[in-house]
Protein backbone atom coordinates (compact mmCIF):
# COMPACT_ATOMS: atom_id res chain seq x y z
CA UNK A 1 0.00 0.00 0.00
CA UNK A 2 1.45 3.51 -0.96
CA UNK A 3 1.11 6.59 0.98
CA UNK A 4 1.11 9.69 -1.10
CA UNK A 5 2.05 13.19 0.71
CA UNK A 6 -0.25 16.04 0.50
CA UNK A 7 -1.74 19.08 3.05
CA UNK A 8 -2.96 18.18 6.02
CA UNK A 9 -4.34 14.06 4.90
CA UNK A 10 -2.95 10.60 3.65
CA UNK A 11 -3.98 9.23 0.20
CA UNK A 12 -4.22 5.71 -0.04
CA UNK A 13 -4.07 3.96 -3.18
CA UNK A 14 -4.96 1.23 -4.34
CA UNK A 15 -7.36 0.13 -1.42
CA UNK A 16 -10.12 -1.86 -3.78
CA UNK A 17 -10.45 -2.18 -6.94
CA UNK A 18 -14.18 -0.48 -7.16
CA UNK A 19 -14.37 3.28 -6.89
CA UNK A 20 -16.07 4.91 -4.30
CA UNK A 21 -19.22 6.33 -4.12
CA UNK A 22 -21.25 8.78 -2.37
CA UNK A 23 -22.97 7.01 -0.08
CA UNK A 24 -19.66 5.40 1.38
CA UNK A 25 -17.96 8.55 2.11
CA UNK A 26 -19.09 9.01 5.56
CA UNK A 27 -16.80 5.92 5.92
CA UNK A 28 -14.15 8.10 5.95
CA UNK A 29 -13.08 11.93 6.79
CA UNK A 30 -12.08 13.50 3.71
CA UNK A 31 -9.31 15.85 3.45
CA UNK A 32 -8.65 19.50 2.51
CA UNK A 33 -8.46 18.11 -1.48
CA UNK A 34 -11.99 17.70 -1.20
CA UNK A 35 -14.33 18.33 -4.18
CA UNK A 36 -17.92 16.83 -5.20
CA UNK A 37 -17.42 13.96 -6.95
CA UNK A 38 -21.20 11.58 -7.07
CA UNK A 39 -21.03 8.21 -6.17
CA UNK A 40 -19.35 5.59 -7.99
CA UNK A 41 -17.00 8.08 -9.39
CA UNK A 42 -13.75 9.15 -8.24
CA UNK A 43 -10.64 10.97 -10.24
CA UNK A 44 -8.27 8.24 -9.02
CA UNK A 45 -8.67 4.81 -6.52
CA UNK A 46 -7.87 6.76 -3.28
CA UNK A 47 -9.05 7.39 -0.13
CA UNK A 48 -8.35 11.01 1.22
CA UNK A 49 -7.80 10.32 5.43
CA UNK A 50 -8.02 13.65 7.33
CA UNK A 51 -5.36 13.50 9.44
CA UNK A 52 -3.00 16.50 11.55
CA UNK A 53 -0.07 17.55 10.37
CA UNK A 54 0.27 13.59 9.53
CA UNK A 55 2.49 13.04 6.53
CA UNK A 56 4.55 10.44 5.11
CA UNK A 57 5.39 8.96 1.92
CA UNK A 58 5.54 5.44 2.17
CA UNK A 59 5.69 2.41 4.79
CA UNK A 60 9.17 3.26 4.78
CA UNK A 61 8.77 6.52 6.13
CA UNK A 62 5.38 5.41 7.91
CA UNK A 63 7.40 4.33 10.77
CA UNK A 64 9.82 6.56 11.57
CA UNK A 65 6.23 8.93 11.57
CA UNK A 66 4.37 6.33 13.54
CA UNK A 67 6.88 6.48 16.58
CA UNK A 68 7.20 9.88 16.37
CA UNK A 69 3.77 11.33 16.12
CA UNK A 70 1.45 9.75 18.73
CA UNK A 71 -1.56 11.85 17.68
CA UNK A 72 -1.13 10.66 14.26
CA UNK A 73 -0.46 7.24 14.74
CA UNK A 74 -3.84 6.87 16.44
CA UNK A 75 -5.74 8.42 13.75
CA UNK A 76 -3.37 6.97 11.35
CA UNK A 77 -4.34 3.19 12.90
CA UNK A 78 -8.19 4.63 13.07
CA UNK A 79 -7.85 5.58 9.15
CA UNK A 80 -6.58 2.02 8.32
CA UNK A 81 -9.53 0.20 10.26
CA UNK A 82 -11.94 3.03 8.14
CA UNK A 83 -10.24 2.18 4.57
CA UNK A 84 -10.27 -1.42 4.54
CA UNK A 85 -14.11 -1.47 5.69
CA UNK A 86 -14.22 0.66 3.20
CA UNK A 87 -12.14 -1.40 1.08
CA UNK A 88 -13.77 -4.59 1.91
CA UNK A 89 -17.37 -2.74 1.70
CA UNK A 90 -16.56 -1.41 -1.92
CA UNK A 91 -15.44 -4.98 -3.52
CA UNK A 92 -18.48 -6.82 -2.16
CA UNK A 93 -20.09 -8.42 -5.31
CA UNK A 94 -20.13 -7.39 -8.79
CA UNK A 95 -23.43 -8.10 -10.69
CA UNK A 96 -24.39 -8.19 -14.96
CA UNK A 97 -20.96 -9.35 -16.24
CA UNK A 98 -20.53 -11.10 -18.77
CA UNK A 99 -17.42 -13.10 -20.38
CA UNK A 100 -18.81 -13.45 -24.18
CA UNK A 101 -19.16 -10.88 -26.79
CA UNK A 102 -22.53 -9.26 -26.66
CA UNK A 103 -23.49 -10.96 -30.65
CA UNK A 104 -22.89 -14.41 -29.18
CA UNK A 105 -26.87 -14.04 -27.10
CA UNK A 106 -28.22 -11.02 -28.12
CA UNK A 107 -30.58 -11.07 -31.32
CA UNK A 108 -28.90 -9.16 -33.93
CA UNK A 109 -30.67 -6.12 -35.80
CA UNK A 110 -31.32 -6.94 -39.47
CA UNK A 111 -31.10 -3.58 -40.74
CA UNK A 112 -28.18 -2.57 -38.78
CA UNK A 113 -25.42 -4.90 -39.94
CA UNK A 114 -23.14 -5.22 -37.54
CA UNK A 115 -25.21 -4.91 -34.37
CA UNK A 116 -27.16 -6.51 -32.04
CA UNK A 117 -30.15 -5.16 -29.35
CA UNK A 118 -29.99 -5.16 -25.67
CA UNK A 119 -33.74 -5.03 -24.42
CA UNK A 120 -33.43 -4.94 -20.71
CA UNK A 121 -35.85 -7.08 -18.40
CA UNK A 122 -36.24 -7.32 -14.58
CA UNK A 123 -33.67 -10.08 -14.83
CA UNK A 124 -30.31 -7.42 -15.69
CA UNK A 125 -30.84 -5.45 -12.60
CA UNK A 126 -32.49 -4.35 -9.19
CA UNK A 127 -34.02 -1.78 -10.26
CA UNK A 128 -35.88 -3.50 -12.94
CA UNK A 129 -37.10 -5.92 -9.93
CA UNK A 130 -38.26 -3.76 -8.15
CA UNK A 131 -40.39 -1.96 -10.72
CA UNK A 132 -38.39 2.02 -10.74
CA UNK A 133 -37.21 1.80 -14.27
CA UNK A 134 -39.01 1.21 -17.04
CA UNK A 135 -37.64 -1.05 -19.46
CA UNK A 136 -34.59 0.64 -22.04
CA UNK A 137 -33.23 -0.80 -25.29
CA UNK A 138 -30.41 0.00 -27.60
CA UNK A 139 -27.65 -0.87 -29.64
CA UNK A 140 -24.26 -2.71 -29.74
CA UNK A 141 -21.64 -3.70 -31.62
CA UNK A 142 -21.43 -7.48 -31.66
CA UNK A 143 -17.78 -7.41 -30.33
CA UNK A 144 -18.98 -5.59 -26.79
CA UNK A 145 -18.76 -7.40 -23.67
CA UNK A 146 -21.23 -6.26 -20.75
CA UNK A 147 -18.97 -5.24 -18.14
CA UNK A 148 -19.02 -5.49 -14.47
CA UNK A 149 -20.53 -3.46 -12.26
CA UNK A 150 -20.02 -3.07 -8.55
CA UNK A 151 -23.25 -4.06 -6.64
CA UNK A 152 -22.50 -1.29 -4.65
CA UNK A 153 -23.01 1.14 -7.48
CA UNK A 154 -25.75 -0.98 -8.85
CA UNK A 155 -28.59 0.07 -6.25
CA UNK A 156 -28.71 -3.65 -4.93
CA UNK A 157 -28.00 -2.08 -1.94
CA UNK A 158 -31.58 0.47 -1.58
CA UNK A 159 -33.94 -0.87 -3.86
CA UNK A 160 -36.89 -0.27 -4.06
CA UNK A 161 -36.17 3.43 -2.56
CA UNK A 162 -32.84 4.60 -3.31
CA UNK A 163 -32.09 8.38 -2.94
CA UNK A 164 -28.98 8.90 -5.08
CA UNK A 165 -28.35 7.83 -8.83
CA UNK A 166 -27.02 3.87 -9.62
CA UNK A 167 -25.75 1.87 -12.50
CA UNK A 168 -28.10 0.17 -14.46
CA UNK A 169 -25.99 -1.86 -17.05
CA UNK A 170 -22.13 -0.90 -18.41
CA UNK A 171 -21.08 -2.34 -21.65
CA UNK A 172 -17.43 -1.75 -23.47
CA UNK A 173 -15.28 -2.67 -26.05
CA UNK A 174 -11.78 -1.78 -25.12
CA UNK A 175 -10.57 -0.02 -29.21
CA UNK A 176 -14.06 1.21 -29.66
CA UNK A 177 -15.58 2.94 -26.15
CA UNK A 178 -17.82 2.19 -23.06
CA UNK A 179 -21.68 2.96 -22.65
CA UNK A 180 -24.15 2.78 -19.57
CA UNK A 181 -27.09 3.61 -17.90
CA UNK A 182 -27.38 6.20 -14.98
CA UNK A 183 -30.67 6.06 -12.96
CA UNK A 184 -31.84 8.76 -10.65
CA UNK A 185 -34.77 9.11 -8.78
CA UNK A 186 -37.18 11.77 -9.91
CA UNK A 187 -36.73 13.44 -6.54
CA UNK A 188 -33.41 14.36 -6.75
CA UNK A 189 -34.55 16.88 -9.54
CA UNK A 190 -38.03 17.85 -9.06
CA UNK A 191 -40.87 17.40 -6.69
CA UNK A 192 -43.35 16.98 -9.39
CA UNK A 193 -44.11 12.68 -8.96
CA UNK A 194 -44.39 11.15 -12.97
CA UNK A 195 -42.63 14.92 -14.46
CA UNK A 196 -41.48 14.40 -17.85
CA UNK A 197 -38.49 16.22 -18.62
CA UNK A 198 -39.38 19.31 -19.77
CA UNK A 199 -40.89 20.00 -16.32
CA UNK A 200 -38.02 18.80 -14.79
CA UNK A 201 -36.22 22.00 -17.04
CA UNK A 202 -34.42 22.45 -20.40
CA UNK A 203 -31.28 20.93 -21.10
CA UNK A 204 -29.11 22.86 -19.80
CA UNK A 205 -30.54 22.44 -16.34
CA UNK A 206 -30.96 19.17 -16.59
CA UNK A 207 -27.02 18.78 -17.45
CA UNK A 208 -26.27 21.16 -14.77
CA UNK A 209 -27.76 18.46 -12.22
CA UNK A 210 -26.59 15.21 -14.32
CA UNK A 211 -23.34 16.44 -15.99
CA UNK A 212 -21.14 14.51 -13.04
CA UNK A 213 -22.53 11.67 -14.13
CA UNK A 214 -21.37 11.71 -17.49
CA UNK A 215 -18.29 12.73 -17.22
CA UNK A 216 -17.57 10.39 -14.02
CA UNK A 217 -16.22 13.50 -12.47
CA UNK A 218 -16.54 17.04 -12.30
CA UNK A 219 -18.88 19.10 -15.34
CA UNK A 220 -18.07 22.31 -16.57
CA UNK A 221 -20.49 24.11 -18.80
CA UNK A 222 -18.02 25.04 -21.22
CA UNK A 223 -17.57 21.36 -22.24
CA UNK A 224 -20.61 21.00 -24.30
CA UNK A 225 -20.56 21.33 -27.68
CA UNK A 226 -24.27 20.05 -28.96
CA UNK A 227 -27.42 19.77 -27.16
CA UNK A 228 -30.50 18.95 -28.50
CA UNK A 229 -33.95 17.79 -28.12
CA UNK A 230 -35.33 15.30 -29.80
CA UNK A 231 -38.74 12.95 -29.93
CA UNK A 232 -38.71 9.06 -30.26
CA UNK A 233 -41.29 6.80 -30.09
CA UNK A 234 -43.71 9.88 -27.95
CA UNK A 235 -40.71 10.18 -25.54
CA UNK A 236 -38.64 13.61 -25.52
CA UNK A 237 -35.04 13.57 -25.17
CA UNK A 238 -32.15 15.56 -24.54
CA UNK A 239 -29.13 14.56 -26.19
CA UNK A 240 -25.54 16.09 -25.61
CA UNK A 241 -22.01 15.63 -27.14
CA UNK A 242 -18.93 17.22 -24.37
CA UNK A 243 -15.73 17.26 -25.22
CA UNK A 244 -13.99 16.26 -21.12
CA UNK A 245 -10.65 16.23 -21.40
CA UNK A 246 -10.57 15.76 -17.69
CA UNK A 247 -13.48 13.79 -17.37
CA UNK A 248 -12.80 9.88 -16.00
CA UNK A 249 -14.96 8.39 -18.31
CA UNK A 250 -13.26 9.83 -21.37
CA UNK A 251 -12.35 12.79 -23.52
CA UNK A 252 -15.26 12.70 -25.35
CA UNK A 253 -18.89 11.94 -23.92
CA UNK A 254 -22.22 11.12 -25.37
CA UNK A 255 -25.32 11.43 -23.65
CA UNK A 256 -28.91 10.78 -23.99
CA UNK A 257 -31.86 11.80 -20.96
CA UNK A 258 -35.27 11.25 -20.11
CA UNK A 259 -37.72 11.07 -17.86
CA UNK A 260 -40.52 7.83 -17.29
CA UNK A 261 -42.33 7.26 -14.03
CA UNK A 262 -40.07 8.54 -11.23
CA UNK A 263 -37.02 8.12 -12.80
CA UNK A 264 -34.76 10.01 -14.79
CA UNK A 265 -32.60 7.63 -17.15
CA UNK A 266 -29.37 8.57 -18.84
CA UNK A 267 -27.79 6.66 -21.37
CA UNK A 268 -23.86 7.48 -21.33
CA UNK A 269 -21.77 6.83 -24.40
CA UNK A 270 -17.88 7.66 -23.82
CA UNK A 271 -14.76 7.31 -25.71
CA UNK A 272 -11.01 9.04 -25.58
CA UNK A 273 -9.51 10.22 -28.45
CA UNK A 274 -7.87 7.03 -29.19
CA UNK A 275 -11.17 5.22 -29.68
CA UNK A 276 -12.97 8.31 -30.60
CA UNK A 277 -11.03 8.91 -33.70
CA UNK A 278 -11.49 5.74 -35.25
CA UNK A 279 -15.43 4.95 -33.74
CA UNK A 280 -17.13 8.52 -33.47
CA UNK A 281 -19.81 7.29 -36.38
CA UNK A 282 -20.52 3.99 -34.53
CA UNK A 283 -20.30 5.75 -30.98
CA UNK A 284 -23.53 7.98 -31.88
CA UNK A 285 -25.14 5.51 -33.75
CA UNK A 286 -25.02 2.73 -30.56
CA UNK A 287 -26.99 6.61 -28.35
CA UNK A 288 -29.39 7.25 -31.18
CA UNK A 289 -30.91 3.93 -30.80
CA UNK A 290 -31.52 4.39 -27.18
CA UNK A 291 -35.05 4.07 -26.02
CA UNK A 292 -37.19 3.65 -23.04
Amino acid sequence: MMMIEGGEGIMLGALAPATLLWHAHSCLSIGRWQRFYPYGFWPSPMIVLSTPRFQVHSQTHYGQEYQSNPFGRRLALTGFVAAEGCGLLLSLGKVGAKEAEVGAYLPSVPSKSGFVQFQATSKDTPALRAGNVEPYRFLLPTTWKQARVANILSGNYCQPKCAEPWVEVKFENENQGTAQVVASPMIRLTNKPNAKIEEIGNPEKLIAALGPFVTGNSYDPDEIVETHVEKRGGQTYYTYRLETPYARTGSHNLAAATAKGNTVVLFVVSANDKQWSSSEGLLKSILASFQI
